[in-house]
């Protein structure tokens, strides 16, 4: 009777002292070339709130198309996912409105195949582009986002085959943000693709961790975090320590920019908040 009662004491004490779990969607490291980033602004934004979150991945491996399904069916499997906004996503999500890649998630340059490298050479506007056909997977939002503003799409729902697809010569371009652009390419180096070097695809939109609506607590906590984190300006440093020297070598000054619309904005987008936002040249 002792030892069963100093199991249960035992038990008990372990669950009052163990830290609260977050689940995020289990993924491989190469479907999100800043992976490493979000993690370490993840754990920033539990330091800075003064909870003891531990992250821990879901069980099992899943699309982000899932993973946003599991959340809003409050399955318990994911709590947390880093993504796009959007409108129906910050209906249906909690979204917390500090954007974790401070706005270049809309800011793209295209990967090509090397031996088409000037494919943009006299792309200047819209109107030109439109001539071209960009690849895309079938559930991110920048596929609409292209598609509103009249450019030709193709789609897959396999993030590699991609890569592969654009190297067969299946579509013409495929854009990338410059935080993510330097990575695949440099991960994809057998396919013999090249960052194309003239033109800068940019569109208001920002990338936020979205929660279930079932853990508000959650959401407020990053929230606490994260503006913190922007105050202290310790964001903005883990920023640059991640991607100030690739945004250099991408010449985003000396690009030609086409502004594109984003119709998934939402009207709550924190725009008018300078500090959360990259501008060019910044220190």
């Amino acid at each position: 009777m002792r030892y069963c009662l100093a199991l249960c004491l035992l038990a008990c004490c372990l669950a009052a002292t163990a830290r609260p779990l977050i689940y995020l969607r289990h993924q491989a490291q190469a479907g999100d070339p800043h992976y490493a980033y979000m993690q370490a602004v993840l754990d920033l934004a539990i330091r800075e709130s003064g909870t003891d979150y531990q992250p821990r991945p879901s069980e099992m491996v899943m699309v982000q198309s899932r993973a946003l399904d599991e959340m809003r069916r409050n399955s318990g499997i994911v709590d947390l996912v880093w993504t796009m906004t959007s409108v129906e996503r910050e209906r249906e999500l909690l979204p917390v409105r500090i954007p974790l890649d401070r706005g270049l998630l809309g800011w793209r340059v295209g990967l090509v195949r090397r031996a088409r490298i000037g494919l943009f050479g006299a792309v200047h506007g819209l109107a030109d582009l439109k001539a071209f056909e960009a690849g895309q997977m079938h559930d991110w939002p920048d596929t609409a986002i292209l598609r509103d503003n009249g450019l030709k799409v193709a789609t897959t729902d396999q993030y590699e085959s991609l890569f592969r697809m654009l190297a067969a010569d299946r579509f013409d371009y495929f854009p990338r943000s410059l935080i993510e652009v330097k990575d695949e390419w440099s991960n994809h180096r057998d396919l013999d693709l090249a960052i194309e070097p003239s033109v800068l695809i940019r569109y208001p939109t920002a990338m936020y961790f979205f929660v279930s609506r079932q853990r508000p607590e959650l959401a407020q906590a990053l929230q606490t975090g994260l503006e913190r984190a922007v105050k202290k300006g310790s964001l903005q440093a883990l920023f640059r320590q991640a991607y100030s020297g690739t945004l250099k070598e991408l010449d985003v000054a000396g690009r030609r920019v086409i502004e594109l619309r984003n119709p998934l904005l939402p009207a709550a987008t924190p725009l008018n908040r300078a500090e959360l936002w990259y501008r060019p040249g910044e220190q």
